[in-house]
């Protein structure tokens, strides 16, 4: 059975440039063929979430909006009425169907922040129990630029995390990873599986390649980590033809990142998934040896801190190469860390004040890379 015919809760993500044409039109023809697919995927007893781009793209045609890059405040303008006209093309598409649609947008914030992420968690759980196909999209009408995920490839493997699907799609307007870009360089080789993120794999990614969307290969790899971490198989897809679901199930080329372990806990899946951590552990080779053997980081082995993070924030933990090499849960602010890297335990009050715990990220609080 392939990967795909195996999906029990697949989440698809669909770019812009596949849902859009050039002149903001909605490609109504190819989101019908889509929706075909997850009728009959629906019809074999599996779940599906749609994760889709285009409403900007679709709000600045009618609001008549110049060609090139947008303001802030024009994007978000955009968004507010593309979202409307988007979200009706996916309920009349699936409604042909018998398929009930709901509307969710989300923000990083909902993600990051514990709570939050537990509320979105629970009401998609519902709507899925419910019978409904959830089409989210990330909140631009109300995300500032700091808060904002920016592409949805990280969004929708944020999602399959948060809701412990199985099987995630990334529909593109490429087939898959190669070892350089196949438009820039005719001896790049196609990727098929892959099963570890190593050095070597993320040295393949390409810079974005639409104008339309805001993604490309890096944003695509960070979303395979995303997931990988909680036991959900990737793919990158080609998605321009008609009936793209259908055609990878039909054997159609595609690279698949492979889990190659157990999923971590709920914690630290959330943890796995932060999108955008808020400062950077700098260690030295002792605590990168201890990280890997399951060890806590202890401040001993820290010898930089950027950034400006509060205790239970989210921060990187980098090695001497400047290489990510973990990621966890801060128990101190970027202030007091400050004071009591390269020191031993026994000298945090008489630096602080008060006597905190003793590692600066503790195993429990902390996922490697």
């Amino acid at each position: 059975m392939s990967h795909l015919a195996s999906a029990r809760r697949l989440v698809v993500k669909i770019g812009s440039s596949l849902l859009v044409a050039k002149d903001g039109t909605l490609n109504r023809a190819w989101l019908a063929a889509l929706c075909e697919d997850l009728a009959a995927l629906r019809g074999r007893g599996g779940e599906v979430i749609v994760v889709t781009s285009g409403a900007v793209a679709v709000g600045r045609r009618h609001l008549a909006l110049a060609d090139g890059p947008l303001r802030l405040d024009e994007k978000q303008a955009a968004a507010a009425t593309g979202q409307i006209r988007l979200a009706h093309a996916y309920q009349e598409a699936l409604a042909l169907h018998r398929i009930t649609v709901a509307q969710v947008l989300l923000t990083i914030d909902d993600s990051e922040n514990r709570r939050r992420y537990l509320n979105a968690r629970n009401t998609i759980e519902t709507l899925l129990r419910l019978g409904v196909v959830p089409v989210i999209n990330e909140n631009d009408t109300v995300a500032t630029q700091e808060i904002r995920f920016g592409d949805n490839d990280r969004l929708a493997a944020r999602v399959a995390q948060m809701i412990g699907a199985d099987t995630l799609v990334l529909f593109s307007d490429i087939d898959g990873l190669y070892t350089a870009d196949p438009r820039r360089t005719a001896d790049a080789r196609f990727i098929p599986e892959v099963r570890e993120l190593g050095p070597e794999i993320e040295a393949m990614a390409g810079d974005p390649g639409s104008n339309l969307g805001s993604g490309g290969m890096v944003t695509k790899l960070q979303a395979a980590r995303i997931a990988l971490a909680a036991g959900c198989r990737m793919a990158i897809a080609p998605g321009k033809s008609l009936h793209p679901l259908q055609r990878m199930q039909e054997g159609g080329r595609c690279t698949w990142f492979l889990p190659g372990q157990e999923p971590l806990t709920a914690r630290k899946q959330w943890i796995a998934g932060s999108v955008k951590p808020q400062g950077t552990l700098h260690v030295d080779a002792g605590a990168c040896q201890a990280l890997s053997k399951g060890g806590s980081l202890l401040p001993a082995g820290v010898v930089g801190v950027d950034g400006d993070f509060q205790k239970g924030d989210a921060v990187l933990v980098v090695n001497g190469a400047g290489r990510a090499v973990a990621r966890g849960l801060s128990a101190y602010s970027a202030e007091d860390a400050r004071r009591i890297i390269g020191r031993k335990s026994g000298d945090f009050e008489a630096l602080l004040g008060y006597r905190g715990r003793d590692e600066i990220i503790h195993r429990d609080d902390l996922v490697l890379e």
